[in-house]
């Protein structure tokens, strides 16, 4: 077995790693032998719909819980067998809030200072620290009860970085945050992976989101369905994405496939496609189908396109999640 040093050195450029992970409530498998590894330093973002397993994946890296079966390792230990060593190189800011809103701005970090076995002077030095890169030091004494959601944001953050961890978990950062808390948010996150060096990991069901990230891991219903960065997983689709609003979608997506070779994604009220000519295109579709379609619109592709492209299903496609 290797030494604590050495672990840490095999963990130099990879920080996460996930294999063949699993688990299950009772009948239902919420994940379905998932696997990928974060590189040290980078921001990964957890993409997916309702139901797609990124809420139990962060429960099992933030030791909630422990997997059905499969291996996680951080920073070099397993989480099966070093779970406490595991606990000391993460923070957790979960999307329910953690804060007291009775406590001042800094007890609340305090007190979470204090389960770390932190205290002193060297405590307190740590929350000033924190609220001054936060930007909320100004409320260090105000009542966390009164402070806006965007604050109480930065300060959930702050708690999850006082003892000072390599990776930061964070579920659903932007819940309940104006346009404007959410640029603050993520301006920070990038400060923190630049300054700090520290991996950020953000679950989401957010598109727009996701693009803050340096690679993402798309999930749908438990599995793995594609990973890499948000550009370069758009550019795998290769073309402009066509939709085409339609009363008679299977009979069009069948005589279009008929007549030009391309398969349509059949959608509630609309068909999608790709084609490489979108401008040009749709002359010919309109003339060709004449009375038949009612709209076109084109544009490059979203990250919303690339789940369609790998699962043949809208991101928002409705059903509820008792977990996801």
């Amino acid at each position: 077995m290797p030494n604590v040093e050495e672990l840490q050195a095999m963990a130099t450029q990879t920080l996460i790693t996930i294999k063949a992970l699993r688990h299950s409530y009772g009948t239902r498998e919420a994940l379905r032998g998932v696997s990928f590894e974060v590189a040290c330093g980078e921001i990964f973002g957890l993409l997916g719909p309702n139901g797609s397993g990124k809420s139990t994946l962060f429960g099992i890296l933030s030791t909630l819980f422990r997997p059905t079966s499969g291996e996680i390792r951080v920073g070099g230990f397993a989480l099966a067998q070093s779970a406490n060593d595991v606990r000391r190189q993460i923070g957790v800011v979960f999307q329910s809030p953690s804060l007291d809103d009775k406590l001042t701005v800094f007890e609340n970090l305090r007190y979470q200072g204090y389960l770390y076995g932190l205290g002193g002077n060297a405590l307190k030095k740590r929350c000033h620290e924190l609220l001054e890169e936060l930007g909320v030091s100004d409320r260090a004494r105000d009542l966390v009860g009164k402070l806006s959601g965007g604050l109480k944001r930065r300060v959930e953050i702050a708690k999850g970085l006082l003892h000072g961890p390599k990776l930061l978990l964070l579920d659903e950062p932007s819940t309940g945050l104006d346009p404007g808390a959410r640029v603050d948010l993520w301006k920070y996150l990038r400060a923190l992976r630049d300054q700090e060096k520290v991996t950020v990991m953000v679950t989401t069901h957010m598109t727009d989101e996701s693009e803050n990230c340096d690679r993402i891991a798309i999930l749908s219903d438990g599995e793995l369905v594609c990973l890499g960065a948000p550009d370069l997983l758009k550019g795998e689709i290769g073309a402009d994405v066509l939709e085409i609003q339609t009363n008679s979608e299977e009979q069009l997506a069948h005589k279009i496939e008929e007549t030009f070779g391309i398969k349509c994604v059949v959608l509630k009220g609309s068909l999608q496609m790709e084609h490489e000519h979108a401008a040009g295109f749709v002359a010919k579709l309109v003339e060709t189908f004449p009375g038949v379609i009612q709209a076109v619109t084109f544009r490059r592709p979203t990250l919303e396109d690339v789940y369609l492209h790998k699962t043949g299903q809208r991101f928002w496609s409705g059903g509820g999640e008792q977990e996801s």
